[in-house]
């Protein structure tokens, strides 16, 4: 059973990897272009950015104590971290604190990224796995199958030739003089039609 060759191209490989460090990069982008543009110690953003921050963190809550779906508390809270991140990235004035806390959300989105992946890894593998196993019994199955429509066949194939040498050699005897064939009949073969017979 051939199965087509799908290669992926590097950057469908690559990008997943990547996600973590360009969400973070693109937000400190973002919020130095937001502190160039007046909100470099802004009380009012900072107050704003506090807020859908907390807000965030509250959805996040909510949802985990509701729903319970992970993807949807890990959204909540990474949109947290993302707005707090943002709002003192925009607040401060130089680049050494927003530098340091872009290296530490890109530090913690790929400790958080890293443990979706492994659980992705396990369930990648365990599903080739299945798959694996699954064509192995079909291939045993069709294996024992055409064995056994082999040997049906070659049976066959050797009763039919056994049933033609018999015929013949029936043939050839009732074509002897002295051929009877009542006693063929009396010892359990069955009835033959002979020449003697057809003509009579």
């Amino acid at each position: 059973m051939n199965e087509p060759i799908v290669a992926r191209h590097w950057l469908a490989i690559a990008a997943p990897k990547a996600a973590p460090a360009i969400a973070t990069t693109t937000v400190l982008a973002l919020a130095r272009i937001w502190n160039a543009n007046g909100a470099e110690h802004s009380v009012g953003n900072a107050v704003l950015m506090t807020v859908l921050s907390a807000g965030a963190a509250a959805a996040g809550v909510v949802a985990g104590n509701s729903t319970g779906d992970s993807v949807l508390v890990g959204t909540a809270f990474a949109a947290s971290g993302a707005l707090a991140f943002a709002g003192v990235a925009g607040y401060a004035d130089g680049m050494p604190l927003p530098l340091l806390l872009w290296s530490l959300a890109t530090t913690g989105a790929y400790a958080l990224a890293a443990r979706y992946w492994r659980t992705d890894r396990r369930e990648t593998v365990a599903h080739e796995r299945d798959i694996t196993d699954r064509r192995e019994e079909r291939a045993h199955i069709e294996r024992i199958e055409t064995l056994r429509a082999t040997t049906q066949v070659e049976v066959a194939r050797t009763g039919a030739a056994y049933a033609e040498h018999l015929a013949a050699a029936l043939v050839h005897r009732a074509a002897l003089p002295g051929f009877d064939p009542a006693v063929l009949e009396r010892t359990g073969l069955p009835e033959l039609p002979t020449t003697e017979r057809k003509s009579a």
